[in-house]
């Protein structure tokens, strides 16, 4: 037998060995490495509103103190104005539904089959232990439940205490990581530190713009048609409809509809008909807009990582996906030579020949390029 053999084999079982370690010992981490993630990208989005601070003489564990507050507060007021709001149309619907089923029935037995009984269905909402009985509790409890829900979400201790002190000590980790770097590694990694941020940070900017601006346009629409709770649902709608990804908009218009429906179906139709109107006016002339200023990602790609994230993490994937491929796309146009365009056909942008327009991957270079020199390094890297 040659004597590299043995050894081959040795290596393979060592390989295999180590790759089921590996592969174990990822599946025992995988929720500890989402949680890092989480809080990498809170922090990402809290920092320029804490250097913000920092240069106006704040305090940098103050400074982000004040921003952990503030988003506790806004989180917080979210969650009790739509809890309020559902626990009181519940009551209205349970208290109502005897009568709105009564009408039902009526026209039922004229429009469809004239023996249709609903005392069944009636009786449940009478019944002590029917279904009325468990709405009207759900609606007492709805407040202290969405309170848990955004709890479990956002206030995670673990979640919190990581994006404080990746946040705070964000300057100290950053120096202690590049510490161990040449100065041309250092370059790179600060490179794509500061490109994560501003994408980061571009996406919440670019998700709040839109989401008050939706506010605003729901909370006027809403009252020229009458829907309840106008501007509660409306802020509802302008929230859950961007920070959402994927389903929010689904989620987002079906309670105003659903409630509006309990008090009037013409109503109810006039409001499907808006969200659906202004969504195709958001995505395809609003969104585009602030997204190519913020993040400068092409909506197919944005819409193609939420997907992939949401496959990959599950919720945690669609909510990180969006900075996620910003950032890749940054390093990647950023990274490589770029070479002059043949003209074409296949390659003309507009319908006039030769003219020149900024492509995708242009539009998503960084205003800073991750080769650019550390400020303060002289020509053989020292500072």
């Amino acid at each position: 037998m040659p004597r590299w053999v043995p050894r081959a084999i040795g290596l393979l079982l060592g390989g295999v060995i180590f790759l089921w370690l590996l592969r174990e010992l990822f599946e025992s981490l995988s929720g500890f490495l989402v949680t890092i993630l989480i809080s990498f990208f809170f922090s990402f989005a809290l920092e320029p509103a804490v250097n913000f601070l920092e240069k106006r003489g704040v305090r940098r564990g103050f400074g982000t103190l004040i921003m952990f507050s503030a988003a506790l507060i806004l989180i917080g007021g979210f969650s009790f104005i739509v809890g309020t709001v559902l626990a009181e149309q519940t009551t209205h619907f349970v208290e109502d539904a005897p009568e709105l089923i009564d009408d039902l029935e009526v026209w039922l037995q004229e429009n469809i089959d004239e023996t249709t009984d609903l005392n069944a269905v009636r009786d449940q909402f009478l019944n002590e232990d029917g279904l009325g009985e468990q709405l009207t509790g759900l609606a007492d409890n709805v407040v202290g439940i969405g309170a848990t829900v955004v709890g479990l979400v956002f206030q995670i201790f673990t979640i919190a205490l990581f994006t404080f002190y990746l946040t705070a000590d964000g300057p100290r980790l950053r120096r202690t990581i590049c510490s161990r770097l040449k100065p041309d590694r250092q370059r790179r990694v600060l490179g794509v530190w500061d490109l994560a941020i501003q994408k980061t940070g571009g996406y919440i900017l670019s998700r709040t713009v839109l989401a008050t601006i939706s506010s605003i346009v729901t909370w006027i629409a809403f009252n020229i048609i009458g829907v309840p709770f106008p501007l509660a649902l409306a802020v509802w709608v302008g929230v859950v409809s961007q920070f959402v990804p994927v389903v929010g908009v689904y989620i987002a218009g079906a309670l105003p509809v659903i409630l509006t429906l309990l008090e009037s179906p013409t109503r109810s139709l006039w409001a499907l008909l808006f969200l659906v109107a202004y969504q195709q006016f958001e995505n395809y002339l609003l969104a585009p807009r602030i997204d190519s200023k913020t993040l400068k990602i092409h909506p197919a790609v944005s819409f193609g990582s939420v997907l992939v994230g949401a496959s990959v993490l599950g919720p945690a994937g669609a909510l990180l996906a969006l900075p996620a491929a910003a950032t890749a796309q940054g390093i990647i146009s950023a990274s490589g030579e770029r070479y002059a365009i043949e003209e074409g056909p296949l390659t003309r942008i507009g319908s006039t020949p030769g003219k020149t327009a900024t492509t995708v991957v242009e539009a998503a270079l960084p205003e800073h390029g991750l080769d650019e020199p550390l400020v303060g390094d002289d020509a053989d890297g020292s500072e």
